[in-house]
């Protein structure tokens, strides 16, 4: 009969589960997707590249959806469940709510270990292997990584602002550039019209600027000089923005495993603000997975609390609401760990602890079937005044 209850309710939490994960991945997925297809369209990315980019940039997104997922999913399983009554049946029958939490923790290790899994290899090589392919697509097509209205620093001593890019990609129009490679005068030039020529097998990148002129004032501002010109052209160097990781052996935070930030992390050549960011990302490696166990706790008390039907759609809410404060809670500690206000374990966990403890309380509240205000009370209780203390009006009288 147990092993019946346990899959019984499983199967309630594996359907919103699977759905609610499908549709968290294809929201976030799709914020990316309107880029990635503006690769495709109008600047000849070929689909299959497109693909496998969409494929390595998934396990970044389920590092996040899948306790979000796991949550909400627990919110409506339990809350269907409370809403027809069949807990209070299965209470009746002498099932404990530690018994019915059971499956729901069984759950919770098996997605656990699924963004385990996710979080600590496949979200560090996909992300290695996404920067790979797009170093791979921009010696192909040297544009893929300038936009329009944006200022881009990618080009070695190179700041790069366009204006607009018409729709085929073949010139770039209102090119705004600062040249800082002469550290001795740096010069700002504006062009009308500007192309990209492209060797793929140099990475070399030349910008041919036509109809504009260069602005260069030297360092003691004593000397100001212009130049005009009909053509002019540029050497963009790729080699620090689309550099191969696997050649170059420099990787960001996020394409590293753990082992590898442990190692920078105790470099002693690192600069201080390094190690910061090394030092969440370590953090967050680590508490992305165990918060699908606090999620869990925390759910469980939560679905199954009311009787009514209604309460299948609160799940929904009240499993987003906590998500949001979490995050909240989340970036509000990764900011203070950033600026060196926190310590990284304190900023990186505090979320986790807050919750876990919370999801506790309320969880021995259910299990013993007692108001929380009842426990809270009854762990800090309220000094009675004593008697004879003035309170009396007629007392204050005499």
């Amino acid at each position: 009969m147990t092993r019946l209850i346990n899959r019984y309710i499983v199967k309630e939490i594996a359907f919103p589960f699977g759905m609610i994960l499908f549709v968290l991945t294809f929201v976030l997925l799709m914020g990316k997707i309107l880029q990635l297809m503006d690769l495709m369209i109008n600047k000849g990315v070929s689909f299959s590249d497109i693909a496998l980019l969409m494929f390595y940039l998934m396990p970044s997104f389920l590092m996040f959806t899948l306790p979000i997922s796991l949550l909400i999913a627990i919110l409506m399983g339990l809350g269907r469940l409370t809403g027809d009554n069949e807990i209070t049946v299965m209470k009746m029958s002498g099932i404990s709510l530690y018994q019915l939490a059971v499956p729901v923790m069984g759950a919770a290790v098996a997605v656990f270990l699924l963004t385990a899994v996710t979080t600590l290899f496949l979200v560090p090589h996909g992300n290695l292997a996404s920067r790979t392919l797009l170093f791979d697509m921009a010696k192909q097509k040297a544009s893929v990584g300038i936009r329009e209205k944006v200022f881009i620093d990618d080009f070695r001593g190179i700041l790069l602002y366009v204006e607009k890019i018409p729709l085929n990609g073949d010139y770039l129009e209102g090119v705004l550039i600062r040249d800082n490679r002469i550290s001795q005068e740096p010069s700002t030039i504006f062009a009308h019209k500007a192309r990209l020529v492209s060797d793929p097998d140099t990475l070399a990148i030349t910008l041919r600027l036509e109809n504009g002129s260069t602005h260069t004032v030297d360092s003691s501002f004593n000397h100001y000089r212009k130049m005009d010109f009909q053509s002019y052209d540029i050497r963009l160097d790729l080699t620090p923005s689309f550099a191969d990781p696997k050649k170059s052996g420099t990787k960001s935070s996020t394409e590293m495993t753990v082992s590898e930030l442990m190692g920078k992390i105790k470099n002693q050549g690192v600069t201080d603000e390094a190690i910061r960011e090394m030092a969440i990302e370590l953090n967050k490696k680590l508490t992305i997975p165990v918060s699908c166990l606090v999620f869990a706790i925390l759910g469980v008390p939560l679905g199954i609390r009311g009787s009514h039907r209604a309460i299948r759609s609160r799940g929904f809410s009240i499993g987003l609401a906590i998500v949001l404060i979490y995050y909240l809670m989340r970036l509000s500690g990764e900011a203070l760990v950033e600026t060196g206000r926190l310590a990284p374990f304190i900023g990186a966990w505090a979320p986790n602890a807050f919750f876990g403890i919370a999801g506790g309380l309320l969880f021995y509240c259910a299990a013993r079937e007692i108001a929380p205000g009842t426990l809270l009370r009854s762990l800090f209780p309220r000094r009675d005044k004593a008697s004879g203390d003035g309170d009396d009006p007629a007392e204050r009288r005499r």
